[in-house]
């Protein structure tokens, strides 16, 4: 059940990273959870390293820590997926190359 719940985790961090980030993440709902997963573990690994990943009530710190570091690698990823499959921009009117 812990996977079920990470992966659940993930694709709630991912899709808050997305709506926070400027711009259209284009990227597949898959790759969204899969980046807010891999988010909110290093935001634990920050919040383990700076002795608030466990504290009486709710882990305020701990969650912004997982959000912020959700934001930085849905940000990464998508871009790192828009130049991989051809989604980036092309200025306007430059269709096809001369």
């Amino acid at each position: 059940m812990g996977w079920l719940w990470a992966i659940i985790v993930g694709l709630v961090l991912g899709l808050i990273a997305k709506a926070v980030l400027p711009g259209k993440q284009n990227i597949p709902l898959w790759l969204t959870a899969l980046l807010g997963l891999i988010g909110g573990t290093l935001g634990n690994a920050a919040a383990s390293g700076l002795g608030v990943r466990d504290t009486k009530g709710i882990d305020w710190t701990r969650h912004l820590l997982q959000l912020i570091a959700a934001v930085i690698i849905v940000g990464i990823g998508s871009a790192v997926w828009n130049a991989v499959r051809g989604n980036g921009r092309r200025p306007a009117g430059r269709d096809h190359e001369v």
